[in-house]
């Protein structure tokens, strides 16, 4: 499977492992590289986005309605085994929304240096965020079910807006990302609901959970739920949304992530 992987490296490597990170639903590599790829790179990591099977350039789009999380975690397997490789440790993983149990799953049988999870899927799964999307958009949610199709749930811009971004965020900058949010597979969808929930006592490794104080998708509370069961801190951002990386103060999320990793010799 060809892997779009973008990069972007500081002027010195080998200070730091590298960071490996891992885009939720219906985004690409893309969305790490506006400001996330190039801020650490700044401050000495080799940063690394993976755009999963079917999304952004990656090969697989044509069966990209079947691919699993099981799938999407040997994506991830793959990408972390050639940094791996090419550093001498393993990266450093970080998952936003669905990309958070991607990494939660590779966590259960793979080693990391170290894991941060932004705005993720919680471990008890997103059936609940479906309930509440369903009973906020009945048409949209419908359109889901009838069809199978997972995009009408961002499939507008108002849509987008809402589910990803908050108001600060400019109108153009919303219609740039809009045009970048693409189909999400039917069985990944299943697999966040209620298929492939992760097995938080399989890992061990050093987790650090952040969440938004706006998030429309995982609550405030969901995020707690998820650092309680790693034992793991958690940092909620006020006046902030689902797409924490794409939002107009990504930069606290960013240094947030800095320290923790400074405080523990990454």
């Amino acid at each position: 499977m060809q892997l779009e992987i973008l990069s972007r490296l500081p002027e010195t490597l080998g200070v730091h492992p590298p960071l490996l990170f891992v885009h939720g639903a219906w985004h690409g590599a893309w969305c790490w590289d506006e400001h996330f790829l190039p801020y650490f790179a700044q401050h000495g990591y080799a940063a690394h986005a993976v755009s999963l099977r079917g999304h952004g350039a990656s090969a697989g789009r044509e069966l990209l309605r079947w691919a699993s999380i099981a799938n999407y975690v040997e994506d991830v397997a793959y990408t972390a085994a050639q940094l791996a490789q090419q550093s001498g440790r393993p990266p450093i993983v970080i998952g936003h929304s669905m990309g958070g149990l991607v990494v939660q799953k590779y966590l259960e049988q793979h080693s990391a240096s170290a894991a941060v999870l932004l705005a993720s899927l919680p471990t008890h799964g997103a059936l609940p965020f479906f309930m509440r999307f369903g009973l906020k958009h009945p048409w949209a949610f419908a359109k889901t079910v009838v069809t199978l199709t997972p995009y009408h749930m961002v499939g507008s811009l108002e849509l987008t807006r809402e589910n990803f971004f908050s108001p600060a965020l400019s109108l153009a900058e919303v219609t740039r990302y809009y045009a970048c949010i693409q189909a999400e597979s039917l069985r990944a969808v299943w697999d966040v609901a209620v298929g492939a929930l992760p097995f938080p006592q399989r890992i061990r490794v050093p987790l650090l959970v952040l969440g938004a104080a706006n998030d429309t998708i995982f609550t405030v509370g969901e995020v707690a739920l998820t650092a309680q069961a790693y034992h793991a801190e958690a940092t909620i951002f006020p006046d902030m949304a689902h797409d924490m990386m794409l939002e107009p103060k990504w930069q606290t999320v960013a240094d947030r992530m800095l320290r923790w990793l400074a405080v523990h010799g990454w």
